[in-house]
């Protein structure tokens, strides 16, 4: 199939997310070098001001373009192999990216603040390089650096744009109560599909599938919470905005299937389709596990959630939404009909469903 990533916009949310990202990879590594340098020189004052400035904006430039490695340029380059295997030979191009830019900013240095020829410049570089001593330094303090701006990185993947800091800062210990809209949205007819499939044609499918459905979510500012199967949880904080936004994440995730229809019938022979179950209400999210911890969303509104999904199929209908979630959107009376009183399983109460039409 032809690549996934290369038909989203560098302007969409997800490739504003990722500038940001090279953005706070280039802060990041600037203040560092600013700590760096107020360590190891005692008067950043005076005459000396001008040169520090000019250093940390040549830091800046490079940390971007560095930034830039990590975030697109070698993002898929080693993404099949094990992570180990993808670290190292990230480093490795990492570092020899990293002495370009120690050698830019000792040409600064140089040639702009001490006012020394580009010769020299070049001379000194190299003597320094020949030292073992620096060049050790130097290699462990850019390989922290990447280790450091990768963790960032994954843990970001794992959890969803934006929740680092939250995690950072312990926010999710003790467990929050947050009121959210919950959507949950699966594969329709995966049986039939995976047994005409096979395992590994499937599993490729279903990575299709949910990469183009994902792309949409996050699009429109969707906190994915889990796969399981070919099964995604995803969530918003509740408000009038993030009502629209999760119907208009709906549409999105269907534009993006129906344009990849073509590439979908020539790789697998089917177009996926998708089934959707709405609800919003309070649920609870904090940090679960022992030896594997993650972040976990739990409560009433979670399980009738899975229920209304799940009434898709006794109900024939592919898009249903609870009454609390009707009740609080924008949506026009013709997007939302009523499907009457449903009892759904496991729940005590029965809940009015509507189905969404759009």
């Amino acid at each position: 199939m032809k690549t996934l990533a290369a038909s989203y916009s560098i302007f969409s949310v997800v490739g504003k997310y990722r500038m940001r990202t090279i953005l706070y990879i280039a802060v990041f590594w600037t203040l560092i070098d600013v700590a760096v340098a107020l360590v190891l020189k005692e008067h950043i004052t005076g005459p000396s001001t001008k040169a520090f400035l000019l250093r940390e904006a040549a830091v800046f430039i490079m940390s971007c373009v560095m930034g830039y490695l990590f975030v697109f340029a070698l993002r898929n380059v080693f993404r099949k192999r094990p992570p180990v295997i993808n670290f190292i030979f990230k480093s490795v191009i990492l570092l020899a990216a990293a002495f370009v830019m120690n050698f830019l900013v000792h040409f600064v240095d140089t040639v702009f603040i001490s006012g020394k020829d580009a010769p020299t410049a070049a001379r000194t570089f190299l003597g320094e390089i020949q030292e073992p001593r620096l060049m050790l330094q130097h290699i462990l303090y850019w390989l922290i650096l990447f280790f450091i701006t990768q963790l960032y990185i994954e843990i970001n993947q794992k959890y969803s744009p934006g929740v680092f800091l939250d995690i950072l800062r312990g926010k999710y210990m003790q467990p929050q109560v947050e009121n959210r809209i919950i959507m949950f949205i699966d594969l329709k007819d995966s049986t039939p599909i995976a047994e005409k499939l096979g395992h590994a044609q499937n599993f490729r499918f279903i990575h299709d599938f949910i990469f183009h459905v994902s792309m949409a979510l996050i699009e429109h500012g969707g906190r994915i919470y889990q796969y399981v199967g070919d099964e995604i949880v995803v969530s918003w904080l509740f408000d009038k905005r993030n009502t629209m936004r999760c119907l208009a994440a709906i549409i999105e995730a269907r534009k993006n299937l129906q344009k990849n229809a073509n590439q979908f019938r020539n790789s697998y022979g089917i177009v996926p389709e998708f089934r959707i179950g709405i609800h919003m209400g309070e649920v609870t999210v904090g940090e679960i596990g022992v030896i594997k911890k993650d972040l976990a969303m739990s409560g009433d509104t979670m399980n009738t959630t899975a229920r209304i999904r799940s009434a898709c199929n006794e109900l024939n209908q592919k898009f249903i939404m609870s009454k609390d979630f009707m009740d609080s959107s924008d949506l026009k009376e013709w997007q939302g009909e009523s499907l009457g009183v449903v009892d759904l399983k496991g729940k005590a109460e029965s809940i009015e469903l509507f189905s969404l039409k759009i």
